[in-house]
This record gives C-alpha cells, structure tokens and sequence, in this order.
C-alpha cells in the first residue's frame, strides 16, 4: 500500500535559496560560533594544490568566487587568517550564492562530441 499525496516541495529561486542559506549560516553562527574557519581552511588549501591536475581550473574556479564575494584581486593569493571579517562573511556569502545556483543547474550535462 503506497501512500500516495501531492509534494510539498516548493520550488526556489535562485535569489530565495541565497537567502535562506544565508539565513542558516548566521543561525548556526550564533548557534555555535563561527566553526566553518577549519573547513574553509581545508577548502582553500585543496582549491591552492598544485599537485591537483585540476589545479588552472580550481584557481580560475577561486577567483571567480573571490571576485563574487567583491575581494581585490591582490588578495586572492593571501593565507585564510590573513583575511578580514568583512571578507570572510563576503567569501560565505559568495560560495553560498555559488551553491544555490549550482543547485539549479541540469541534472544530467553531456559533452558535446
């Protein structure tokens, strides 16, 4: 026996799923404090390897983030803790914007031959 009921999943804009993320993290900043430093540590430190055979495209990946989340360019290479609070909560923003919009994009992309 199936149960069988309209979704109540409601579609998102891509402006409403930045919103609510956004939203989340400054819950779970007053929650918990602001825990994401190790992984946003983590997350530049793979997106900087050089050994990665990725490594162009990861950078251009960083520096269209860094240029979303408004950071000059000259900072683009600095140390995590070498960044302000400003830009911390600018990088959040901007990788949570990136994430919403990710999520909107096809399920199943093919190359073209």
């Amino acid at each position: 026996m199936a149960i069988e009921t309209d979704s109540n999943a409601v579609q998102l804009n891509a402006g409403q799923r930045v919103s609510g993320l956004n939203h989340i993290a400054a819950i779970r900043a007053q929650l918990w404090g602001d825990n994401c430093g190790n992984e946003l540590k983590r997350f530049l430190a793979d997106m900087n390897d050089k050994r990665d055979v990725q490594y162009e495209q990861n950078k251009r990946a960083l520096a269209a983030i860094f240029f979303l989340a408004n950071i000059s360019k000259e900072r683009h290479d600095v140390q995590f803790n070498e960044l302000t609070g400003a830009e911390k909560n600018a990088l959040i923003v901007a990788m949570n914007h990136f994430r919403a919009v990710v999520s909107l994009f096809p399920k199943r992309l093919t190359l073209p031959n």
